[in-house]
């Protein structure tokens, strides 16, 4: 069956739930067994039963079913918070004294977690160029246990070669790990480009309506076990509640982020031919030096970008950014409204120096009306030429 199809039917049995259609929210901490010959006989690796409440419930696992088969994956794992995902996933691979490879387009939080706490443990953390390609082999050492990808990057939109990538690091026996939030399940088949371990904020484009903290990991046969138990030793979960939301929102993950593309392209479109903007960072576009590869490996694009200005003041920027109507100024992105945020990126790269000559604006288009949105920004340049 296709994507579409999928998605309608993945985790949910009616038959099993007198004819509900929807899984119904299974809240639970402690499980109950028949006897002590039950109780004792437990299975440690499984996680597909019922034990503890902070193992899942048939509702958590509803969810990370569809979400697996979705991206095809063998299994998956939901979580608290899509930087809890990131932080369980690279903990189930290194220990003290090992080298990581990391990115240096990574998420800010995903750069703190391994600056401050993985270095703190004794990991040897190194930044590499998102653009390395297959290169990635000139920075591999003996010790190196993992490598940590992101496609495209965080603020700077920059697209990885992961195939390279990967080809690079399993020959060396090495996992490939990605944050693939853009990309989403629904965009981007990791597994089929290389990818060993995938990692999602749920938060975004899978619940999709900006109301509910999640992370997901999926992963390969191979690694599903490791993933699994470093997630239940460091006694992350989420909540019955959460996933029942999560699971409704990634009912129409389709029918979103195809909307929400076309109004991003439009947007971007727009905004390539503005006097105001140097160059838009978008790998949809055919004029981003990454479109070659998204092309190849993604099946869409999700409906996040930034924009480089030509050379404007802090204050200007400022008019510009409060000036939107239409846009909340806030954090996260994926869900149904559209955002914007004016990150610095300088002082999140060390492997490569990043421009600060041409501020940055990132937006996240939403559904409202891309002509809307059009008319909104129009208006709040005239605001920031007027604040000169």
């Amino acid at each position: 069956m296709k994507k579409d199809t999928l998605l309608g039917h993945l985790g949910r049995n009616p038959s099993q739930h007198h004819g509900t259609i929807n899984m119904p929210v299974f809240r639970a901490s402690t499980i109950v067994f028949p006897d002590l010959e039950t109780y004792g006989s437990r299975p440690a690796d499984d996680y597909k039963t019922p034990r503890y409440g902070i193992h899942g419930t048939p509702t958590t696992w509803a969810l990370e079913e569809a979400v697996a088969k979705m991206e095809g994956g063998y299994n998956a794992v939901a979580l608290c918070s899509g930087l809890a995902a990131i932080a369980a996933a690279l903990c189930a691979f290194v220990k003290t004294g090992d080298h990581l490879l990391v990115t240096d387009s990574a998420y800010g939080p995903t750069r703190t977690f391994c600056d401050r706490q993985l270095a703190g443990f004794g990991v040897q953390v190194e930044y590499y160029d998102p653009l390395i390609g297959a290169d990635i082999k000139n920075l591999i050492k003996t010790n190196t246990k993992a490598i940590f990808c992101e496609a495209p990057g965080s603020l700077s939109f920059e697209m990885q070669d992961i195939p390279a990538i990967a080809r690079e690091a399993h020959a060396r026996n090495i996992p490939v790990l990605a944050d693939t939030t853009w990309g989403t399940p629904y965009f981007f088949r990791s597994f089929e480009h290389g990818v060993d371990v995938s990692i999602h904020a749920g938060t975004k484009y899978i619940v999709g309506h900006s109301d509910v903290m999640l992370g997901m990991i999926v992963t390969n046969e191979r690694y599903w076990l490791p993933v699994r138990k470093t997630v239940a030793e460091y006694g992350y979960c989420s909540s019955a509640d959460d996933c029942y939301l999560a699971l409704r929102g990634f009912r129409t993950i389709g029918v979103r982020m195809k909307q929400q593309m076309a109004n991003a392209i439009k947007v971007a479109r727009w905004l390539q031919q503005r006097p105001e903007v140097k160059r838009v960072l978008y790998p949809a576009l055919e004029s981003d030096p990454g479109h070659a590869i998204w092309k190849r490996d993604f099946e869409g694009a999700a409906s996040l970008f930034a924009f480089a200005l030509h050379p404007v003041s802090r204050k200007q920027i400022a008019a510009f950014v409060n000036a939107l109507k239409l846009f909340g100024i806030g954090s996260s992105w994926g869900g149904y409204e559209s955002l914007v945020t004016a990150p610095n990126i300088a002082p999140l790269r060390t492997a490569t120096k990043w421009n600060t000559d041409n501020p940055m604006i990132r937006f996240h288009i939403g559904l409202e009306d891309p002509d809307d949105l059009i008319a909104d920004v129009e208006q709040a340049f005239v605001r920031m030429t007027n604040a000169a």
